[in-house]
């Protein structure tokens, strides 16, 4: 045990002493905090008014298009669409729209002329604007009361809510699934990231001989596994620095230069259809969004973190000592990254599957025979798990869940260190599936 913890320390110190370390540690918070604030500063300097010039000749929206915040509506009087058009290109003005006589019940012709590509947000709300009021003269026609009409309108807004022995609690599936997916996200790239690092560590050491000279002073084994263990310590600092230093770098930055996050295309063109729709429209929208708000924040407070958390290091140290030792026992096996290829595919299909499952069957379905399997299975269980544990599962699930990764971990060790013991010390021979096999039961 000593001697493993000795190579623990090795691994660990010479990795984290690295320029390369240090450098990524640093660089990928401000990365993050550049990717999230300056798309969020250029959105706040490129605001600008659009002014668009309309031409009606069908005479039905004649005071009807009012300005809205920085989209203004500038009516020409009457006049030929030459004329309008001659007038529109002598201006800077955004775009110039054409409105035909109409006919209500088929409105087609309607033309938005621009010296540049129109932006869709401006086309949306013009679109917006027209079919309100089209709307409005067809009622007025029918003789129906928009507003009375409006006002039987049902908006129904379930709130979800957990039972339990301990009582009732709010939730939300969003928030739910959120937290599942993040955990399983970060353990899916961790295993990937992490464990090409084993492998690339194993082949350089027996490329360079340097594994010569430590195994005459260690066994295999304890070589085997004080690599996976202090790679895994540099992971996790690594991890814990990149959020303790996002965190204080995202905030920081954007309380220094109070940016909010940019809005997502979906959220600019609902604030087209709400400048398009009025303002009574608007203030529903907000207070729904103000109910939702505080429909999430109560349910991240209901969130059971100790056991997310506990749950998370546990699977994301045992998937990672799982498929770890397997892409040690593949560095072994090779002379060279290229090698590699053929071995690392059966590795990383049951990481792909349990990635590509946890966003389609999963997520809709945590309690079927599908999400129970793969979460049990030890190969898929570090991410399948992850995404059912926030939507609840039986403590005896979870007990079994952990205690096959042990065993699942146990066994891919007892595989990889047999595979490394012999393949540590082989140069020059191409390895296949058959010889690997063979070595599983040589006695060295």
């Amino acid at each position: 045990m000593h001697k493993i913890w000795l190579i623990i320390q090795r691994e660990y110190l010479t990795r984290v002493r690295k320029k390369s370390f240090i450098i990524m540690t640093f660089l990928t918070p401000l990365l993050l905090a550049a990717f999230m604030v300056i798309p969020a500063w250029l959105a706040t300097i490129s605001d600008s008014e659009d002014v668009v010039m309309v031409l009606d000749e069908s005479g039905l929206f004649a005071d009807k298009l009012e300005s809205k915040e920085d989209l203004k509506i500038i009516p020409i009087a009457a006049g030929s669409l030459e004329q309008a058009k001659t007038a529109y290109q002598e201006t800077d003005y955004t775009a110039l729209l054409h409105i035909p006589k109409l006919d209500l019940d088929n409105p087609e012709g309607i033309r938005l002329y621009s010296k540049k590509n129109t932006s869709l947000q401006v086309k949306f709300r013009l679109e917006n604007m027209l079919e309100k009021e089209i709307e409005s003269q067809r009622f007025m026609a029918s003789g129906i009361d928009r507003e009375m009409l409006n006002k039987m309108k049902a908006n129904v807004t379930m709130t979800t809510v957990n039972l339990s022995e301990s009582g009732e609690r709010d939730s939300n599936v969003w928030v739910t699934s959120g937290a599942g997916i993040i955990g399983a996200v970060i353990i899916y790239f961790f295993i990937f990231l992490y464990g090409v690092q084993i492998m690339r560590g194993v082949i350089e050491e027996k490329t360079n001989r340097i594994v010569e000279v430590m195994i005459s002073s260690v066994k295999p084994f304890q070589l085997m596994m004080g690599k996976i263990v202090g790679i895994a310590g540099v992971g996790l600092t690594q991890f814990l620095l990149w959020v303790v230093l996002s965190t204080i770098v995202v905030g920081g930055v954007q309380a220094a230069f109070d940016i909010k996050p940019a809005p997502t295309p979906i959220e600019q063109m609902q604030a087209g259809r709400d400048l398009a729709t009025g303002e009574e429209s608007a203030q529903s929208e907000k207070a729904s969004q103000a109910d939702m708000l505080s429909e999430v924040s109560s349910a991240i407070s209901n969130l059971n973190f100790p056991l997310l958390l506990g749950c998370f290091l546990f699977y994301f140290l045992g998937g990672y000592l799982l498929y770890g030792s397997l892409f040690g026992a593949i560095g072994a096996a090779v002379d060279n990254e290229t090698d590699t290829q053929q071995f690392m595919f059966p590795i990383t299909i049951p990481l792909i599957i349990s990635f590509i499952m946890s966003y389609t069957v999963v997520i809709q379905n945590p309690d079927g025979p599908v999400a129970f399997w793969m979460s049990i299975i030890p190969f898929t269980s570090p991410i399948v798990m992850m995404v059912r544990i926030p939507f609840g599962v039986p403590a005896s699930e979870l007990l079994l869940s952990m205690g096959l990764l042990i065993l699942g971990f146990i066994f891919t060790t007892w595989i990889a260190s047999r595979i490394y013991r012999v393949g540590i010390l082989m140069y020059g021979k191409k390895i296949n599936y058959k010889e690997l096999s063979k070595w599983l039961f040589y006695r060295v």
